[in-house]
């Protein structure tokens, strides 16, 4: 697979992140009832990163959990009626609360949806609130993010990867398959 181009290089995405984070802060009117949840794997570093922000900016440490979706997905061939998301981490309850589910590239909708059937299977928040560091388009769902680092248009034949490494570097890369 060929690298066709970086979109966002580490300054970029901290740039991005940063200004999704002050935008989660105004649109709730501060984070008191807010909640991040990240879509294991690739939501998981974007909503540590937003946690960092909003700490440095508002003082506060919102909860952040890890959202596996894996039994929620609608592309699996046997799903148990009563599964459990056994590898998610939340020690946090969601009711009534403002849940912003993170997610590093918005595509079809498929994982957004399978997000938020797992939330209201945990409790009931007052809101649920989508951030993606990309949207790629090509939506199969009507789905659409509240908070989006960059979109992109791509092609269905493209594949854009978002690695988070252990120095803290972050790069987005458009391949073609």
């Amino acid at each position: 697979m060929e690298i066709k181009t970086v979109l966002l290089d580490s300054l970029a995405v901290n740039r991005a992140l940063r200004r999704i984070s002050h935008e989660i802060i105004e649109n709730n009117k501060g984070v008191g009832n807010v909640v991040l949840l990240g879509i294991a794997r690739g939501g998981i570093p974007v909503s540590e990163r937003l946690a960092e922000n909003i700490y440095q900016i508002e003082k506060v440490n919102v909860p952040v959990g890890k959202l596996d979706i894996t039994l929620y997905r609608d592309d699996l061939k046997c799903v148990q009626t009563d599964a459990k998301v056994t590898g998610s981490q939340i020690n946090f309850s969601l009711a009534d609360k403002d849940v912003v589910l993170c997610d590093d590239v918005l595509f079809t909708g498929r994982t957004v949806r399978a997000g938020i059937e797992a939330i209201i299977k945990l409790g009931r928040p007052r809101t649920i609130q989508l951030a993606v560091l990309i949207d790629r388009g090509h939506r199969e769902l009507p789905i659409r993010a509240d908070y989006v680092g960059k979109n992109v248009p791509t092609s269905r034949e493209e594949i854009v990867s978002v690695s988070f490494d252990d120095t803290g570097d972050k790069a987005v890369i458009l391949k073609r398959q």
